[in-house]
């Protein structure tokens, strides 16, 4: 016999669950059109929001059967004084007659708008996005932890009483604290039975039996039906979980040559990775460094708002990035992870070295190492990182000139192998 379980929850204004997932499924490739186009035009501060998203009305239309008007028909309108029978009369423009209301996609029908919550956004986001080399996980210095079942104890909150553990103790308890006294009591009743088939029962040991009979019934009658020593709690314990952790590295340029605008896209792009990185990773550190001419280690508000001038000197960020993985990010314990923004602008002469730096010091360390030039113009740095390419297969190279570019190059860099994007 096949079991079929259907999901009554209500959701959000008696909206029923199992209805809205199998309408998010139904319309899976029109909602996730609709979420790429909002994300191209969120707001960094947005982007973990719910959505509201635009469906036409004409892709959720359904076949509709009905019975058609056959025969010949004779209707009488009234107040007809322009046209008699036989009258060729033209078709209205405008469709069926019925009210209807433009849209910006050409059709007669108001377009269907559906809300996302959250988490819907967010699933379908990064629904065929993988991490690449997602392998490691660690104990961290601050493991999490987890409450779980370790048995039964006879101290605990009312909550936790386990109430059939403690009924069945005190079933096993009186059994065990009344069997001898009732093994004798029916002794007894045999033998005062015996005596009372006898005599009239007026006997000195008929009245004897009786006495001792009352006595044990009275000593059964005693036993507590339920216990102190009786009551069990269910117990739990806190051990500690498996907490994979990750570093993600934000590398950006910051010289005269990165105007706001190519900033914003570097932020937006940074932002996309952090909110990926959290969807598999318990435990995420964000290091921020920027670089003109020299590197230094910020934070989050310097990183992206602090303005300089002069030259450009890549490999400084690089050496500092170096030293800070060795030091506080050691590579048995931590999934590394890098992404690097720049307009590739740099001294021709510092190009090579970043190279070098890379293939010798940092990629044999890192998971994956992302590299977004945000701008068209291929430069001497692009040249130098394109050479790494066919060598690490964790080292990725792309060009974003415009926010309409983030997520489709995102998408590329993090698509799962055999998706198409």
């Amino acid at each position: 016999m096949a079991l079929q379980i259907i999901d009554r929850r209500l959701a959000g204004k008696n909206k029923s669950v199992g209805n809205r997932e199998r309408f998010v499924r139904r319309f899976k490739e029109q909602i996730a059109d609709s979420v790429r186009r909002a994300v191209s035009q969120r707001g960094i501060r947005d982007i973990e929001q719910a959505e509201s998203i635009t469906i036409p009305r004409k892709d959720i239309g359904e076949p509709v059967f009905h019975h058609g008007q056959g025969g010949i028909r004779d209707v009488v309108h009234p107040g007809n004084a322009d046209h008699v029978r036989g009258d060729r009369i033209e078709r209205p423009k405008g469709g069926s007659g019925r009210g209807s209301q433009a849209s910006d996609s050409g059709e007669g029908e108001d377009d269907f708008t559906f809300t996302l919550t959250k988490e819907e956004f967010m699933q379908i986001f990064f629904e065929d996005l993988a991490l690449p080399r997602l392998l490691r996980t660690h104990i961290g210095e601050n493991p999490q932890w987890k409450s779980r079942r370790a048995g039964y104890s006879q101290d605990g909150i009312p909550n936790n009483l386990a109430v059939l553990r403690t009924m069945r103790g005190a079933l096993g308890r009186r059994i065990a604290l009344g069997k001898a006294s009732h093994r004798e009591l029916i002794e007894l009743q045999l033998q005062l039975d015996a005596l009372l088939a006898q005599d009239d029962g007026t006997s000195e040991a008929v009245a004897e039996l009786q006495r001792r009979i009352d006595g044990l019934a009275a000593r059964i009658g005693r036993i507590p039906y339920l216990d102190p020593i009786d009551l069990r709690f269910r117990a739990r314990v806190q051990v500690p979980v498996p907490n994979s952790q990750a570093v993600m590295f934000c590398v950006m340029d910051v010289s005269g040559s990165m105007d706001e605008g190519r900033k914003e896209l570097a932020k937006r792009f940074f932002i996309l990775l952090y909110l990926f990185l959290t969807r598999h990773y318990e435990k995420i550190d964000i290091v921020f460094i920027r670089h003109h001419t020299q590197a230094a280690e910020v934070s989050e508000d310097q990183f992206f708002h602090s303005t300089e001038s002069g030259g450009t000197v890549v490999s400084s960020a690089l050496v500092l990035l170096d030293q800070i993985i060795r030091a506080r990010y050691p590579q048995g314990d931590w999934n590394v992870y890098v992404a690097q923004a720049s307009d590739g602008d740099n001294f021709p002469n510092d190009s090579g070295n970043c190279r070098n730096l890379l293939v010798d010091r940092i990629l044999p360390l890192v998971r994956y190492f992302a590299y977004v030039q945000v701008t068209e113009v291929e430069q001497n740095l692009w040249e130098e990182y394109s050479q790494l390419l066919p060598l690490f297969s964790h080292f990725a190279m792309r060009k974003v000139s415009e926010p309409g570019d983030i997520y489709p190059v995102f998408r590329d860099l993090f698509k799962k192998e055999g998706v198409q994007v």
